[in-house]
């Protein structure tokens, strides 16, 4: 991994399944949580989506924002998450130019399973480089609710 705690996360410009672009910019103002998988409807990445949208009021109420970012296109993701309700924004690496950044491309190209929790200012503070898909969402709401 290129990156560690306390870094700040390397600038970006993603394609969104709503048609938008996202950048590390637009998150700027509040913590934000960035969750790297490897590949749409698939069963470990479908049971990490699901729980993110299970959860997702949550963290809606902490005002913290859930994305996540794969290296499938964006008609993968709008079928993804057509399929699964899910309820948050999608965003498209195809070029493999973030994951690569990040250091977190896998032999096979896709995105690793890692998490990345930013500040107001795009600051690292929190990254999770081994993901149980099942219960993840659980886990960072725990943290994010201490307030840390």
């Amino acid at each position: 991994m290129n990156v560690k705690e306390g870094d700040k996360f390397p600038d970006f410009k993603l394609g969104s399944d709503d048609g938008k672009e996202v950048s590390l910019y637009d998150l700027q103002g509040k913590k934000t949580i960035l969750y790297f998988y490897p590949k749409d409807d698939t069963p470990g990445c479908t049971k990490e989506a699901c729980s993110f949208r299970d959860n997702i009021n949550s963290f809606k109420s902490l005002n913290i924002p859930v994305f996540g970012v794969s290296v499938d296109d964006i008609d993968s993701h709008k079928k993804f998450k057509e399929k699964y309700a899910i309820p948050f924004t999608l965003l498209s690496d195809p070029k493999k130019e973030l994951v690569t950044k990040l250091g977190i491309k896998s032999i096979t190209g896709s995105a690793s399973r890692v998490t990345f929790i930013l500040d107001e200012n795009g600051k690292i503070i929190k990254i999770y480089p081994k993901v149980s898909p099942d219960r993840h969402a659980e886990e960072i709401l725990n943290l994010v609710k201490t307030g840390f």
